[in-house]
């Protein structure tokens, strides 16, 4: 798998942190070309060069903020520029926010819905007729576990993260007769600044895995042809078990798991 784009050019989003930063470094070991996009500039440039020297790999940069509708166009565009064929298209940057809808601020859960949604949507979209074309491609959209059910006081992302799993597991059948992979990569609780920004309680956060791990567990799965993957054995039982029970019963236990530390039961 580790050189399974070797000499490919890898366009990775909010590359610069977490899990899209073990994917792109993954893909640098592998041999990759990387083109990395997200906000903070120093951030890339550091990890540009960093990995240019390391591991002997072409990589461009492109600061962009997925929160704008026009961005997904400007980084396809930069690319079309530079000449770039995009052999790996990963579908990483995304956000949430935890508390009550009501006490959050509109225009955060619009951002979340465009770059968790929107932005995968549009990117995938201009990338995927050159795959088409030349029967060869694969994209990687980073979901969560937080897609297989409802999660109260995080409602908006997990229903932002069932519309990632949902498009990726449709693409990936309906992308098969034209020799590109699609898989969704479905993380649990995972060790980067994710949680930190989201404002989640430490009570939510249960047992983590590395951000290496759960980019190591995706690019394999993609490399076997697979359309989704949930990383980590106990959150695929996790996932999986909550089928077997009422969703209503689900979402209770998950509300308890989240809910407030001030809010009644």
């Amino acid at each position: 798998m580790i050189s399974e784009w070797k000499g490919k050019w890898a366009l990775v989003t909010g590359a610069s942190a977490g899990i899209g930063k073990a994917l792109a470094e993954e893909l640098a070991v592998g041999g990759a070309n990387l083109v990395l996009t997200a906000r903070r500039q120093e951030r890339l440039e550091s990890l540009a060069q960093q990995w240019r020297a390391k591991h002997k790999i072409q990589v461009q940069i492109f600061v962009a903020d997925l929160t704008q509708a026009s961005a997904p166009r400007e980084i396809f565009e930069f690319t079309e520029r530079k000449g770039l064929l995009i052999g790996l298209l990963v579908n990483n940057a995304g956000f949430g926010q935890y508390g009550e809808l009501h006490s959050i601020e509109v225009e955060k859960l619009l951002d979340m819905v465009q770059v968790n949604c929107s932005a995968v949507v549009h990117l995938t979209r201009l990338y995927l007729p050159a795959m088409v074309q030349r029967r060869s491609g694969d994209v990687l959209i980073v979901a969560s576990t937080a897609s297989f059910q409802a999660v109260p006081y995080i409602s908006t992302y997990a229903a932002t993260k069932a519309f990632d799993l949902l498009l990726a597991e449709g693409l990936a059948e309906e992308l098969k007769p034209h020799g590109v992979r699609v898989c969704a990569l479905c993380p649990g609780t995972t060790t980067s600044e994710f949680h930190e920004v989201a404002g989640h309680p430490a009570t939510s956060k249960g047992r983590q895995q590395s951000a290496e791990t759960v980019a190591r567990n995706g690019l394999q799965a993609l490399a076997a042809g697979k359309s989704y993957v949930i990383s980590g054995l106990g959150n695929y039982l996790g996932a999986q078990g909550q089928r077997l029970v009422p969703r209503r019963f689900v979402t209770r236990i998950a509300a308890k798991m989240f809910r407030p530390a001030n809010k009644n039961s």
